[in-house]
């Protein structure tokens, strides 16, 4: 049978292509490795803790295990996650894996995506993989703060509390987006069964379905690699999948089970029976969200009090801003940054080797500044806390974080930048004068010196080989009455203008230019 299917389909050819496929070696790879495997726990695990939870908000005394509850009026969704906890065997750690998984899973895809952006690997062809990892992060913030919200104790029912509010913030059409939202007046009767709909059947329907396609590109378009001898941009220089790759990948899987697993079982998280069943007249102190949506409550935190009524309408810009707007455009400037480098660096042709963050200073400078913008208020999300553990006046801790906020972004830019520039002259330096030995000699005039050796020649390859974009000009020459493209072309001076030259021969170039000719353009015979 599998021989007639054969001579009808490709089966055997292109399986043993793909099973020979390389996959370059390098640990920053793995990042995506270890949010595909924890998707797979928090699938594992939630399979599990399905059984047991009862997506149900009414509301009836518990009667439970637990006794500084009982007797309490809680709902049977809450009455449900206690019984996990308390009564279901091995409930609390799997339900304490399942936390901390969806935890590691939301920090593995943005560190990935960080890792993506720093080395330029979203660049053509891979800009639709971009698009399809952002809405990823996305979805998985989504199915995060579901899950957050179905035990609804004081903390989810508080954070539940909030969303309403950013609901209620949109101008115009907020009061029906709440009200649909809820089936009525929050907290009404719908929202954690909606709630429960989306995270175990709509939201990981969608993951599934995407991370399919993003394997499946990734595969179709090869991966990136480093600049090292022997690789090039129209090669892929690794390990098969079958054995060495598939091996070590199946071991990664293991060590995050097990990792996860100790952390389950040693570490306490959303201690639901501490915090009690949700009221609308009660709200959780001394206590935050999940730290991926920290940064939204930093901004309502920060943000000065401000409204406008506009035909009849009020604008509560304190909520809206940074509950819509900076959501909003941090996810439309995320989905519109590949567009926006190929834009001003015009047409080039694919990139498949990765670039050294220093060798992009403008574009590292800009992640670090927006790192240090979430730090900022990430911290803020948490402002009261840190007023109390280190006894600092409320207020003044919220001046200085609104403060921060703009001046922290604006100092790493440029440190980080000076930074980049910085360590491609070092680059330069060690190409020109070699490196160090350790050694000190004895010059013939009487002084001393350090002896310094060539750089080794992978050293030398993965300075010298690196993607050189000059600021574009056409449509400003001089001679022009009109003269087109002047925003994008200053755009352009300004992202690509500033750069440390490497000293190379001419022929030497002509070798560099060889190894970065993107596929086609050039024979296979110059690949060496």
């Amino acid at each position: 049978m599998l021989t007639a299917l054969d001579k009808r389909l490709p089966v055997s050819s292109a399986g043993k292509e793909f099973l020979r496929k390389a996959f370059p070696d390098h640990w920053s790879f793995l990042l995506g490795e270890i949010a595909l495997y924890s998707l797979v726990i928090l699938v594992l695990t939630g399979v599990y803790l399905t059984l047991f939870f009862h997506p149900d908000m009414t509301e009836r005394p518990y009667t439970g295990s637990y006794g500084p509850l009982r007797g309490l009026i809680t709902t049977e969704a809450y009455a449900s996650v206690v019984d996990i906890s308390f009564d279901v065997r091995g409930g609390l750690l799997i339900r304490q894996i399942h936390h901390w998984a969806s935890l590691v899973f939301v920090a593995a895809i943005g560190v990935h995506l960080l890792r993506i952006f720093f080395t330029g690997a979203f660049r053509r062809p891979r800009e639709a993989n971009w698009t399809i990892g952002v809405t990823l992060f996305l979805l998985s913030l989504l199915e995060g703060f579901c899950g957050y919200s179905l035990p609804d104790d004081l903390l989810s029912g508080t954070g539940l509390r909030t969303a309403q509010g950013i609901m209620l913030s949109i101008p115009v059409v907020g009061t029906y987006v709440s009200f649909f939202a809820f089936g009525g007046q929050f907290p009404g009767q719908e929202i954690i069964p909606r709630l429960y709909a989306a995270h175990i059947l709509l939201l990981p329907g969608l993951l599934l379905a995407l991370v399919t396609v993003h394997l499946a590109l990734v595969v179709y378009h090869k991966h990136t690699q480093w600049a090292e001898p022997g690789r090039t941009n129209r090669n892929v220089v690794g390990k098969p999948m079958v054995p060495q790759y598939t091996a070590k990948s199946t071991g990664l899987f293991f060590v995050v089970a097990g990792v996860l697993t100790l952390m389950g079982a040693l570490l306490q998280i959303n201690p639901v029976w501490v915090f009690g069943p949700y009221r609308t007249d009660h709200v959780s102190l001394d206590v935050q969200p999940d730290w991926y949506v920290g940064f939204l409550e930093g901004g309502l935190r920060l943000m000065p009090a401000a409204e406008t009524d506009l035909a009849g309408h009020t604008i509560v810009w304190d909520v809206f801003l940074p509950g819509v707007v900076l959501p909003m455009a941090l996810f439309l400037v995320l989905y519109a940054y590949p567009f926006f480098e190929r834009w001003i660096s015009g047409h080039r042709p694919e990139q498949h080797l990765c670039d050294r963050p220093r060798n992009q200073p403008t574009r590292t400078a800009l992640g670090a500044a927006a790192v240090s913008a979430y730090a900022v208020l990430l911290m803020a999300g948490g402002q009261d806390v840190v007023a109390y553990v280190f006894k600092v006046p409320f207020e003044e801790l919220t001046y200085t974080l609104r403060t921060s906020l703009f001046v922290v972004p604006f100092l790493t830019y440029h440190a980080t930048k000076r930074a980049c520039l910085g360590l491609q002259a070092a680059d330069r330096r060690r190409l020109s004068e070699g490196q160090a030995t350790g050694e000190v000699r004895r010059t013939p005039q009487g002084g001393y010196q350090e002896a310094r050796t060539l750089l080794p020649p992978a050293e030398a390859y993965r300075v010298l080989v690196r993607d050189e974009p000059r600021p574009l000009a056409h449509g400003t020459e001089v001679w022009r009455w009109f003269r087109k493209h002047r925003i994008r072309n200053a755009l352009s001076r300004w992202y690509f203008g500033r750069r440390v030259e490497m000293p190379a021969t001419e022929w030497l170039r002509r070798r560099i230019d060889v190894v970065r000719a993107g596929p086609g353009e050039a024979g296979d015979g110059d690949d060496s």
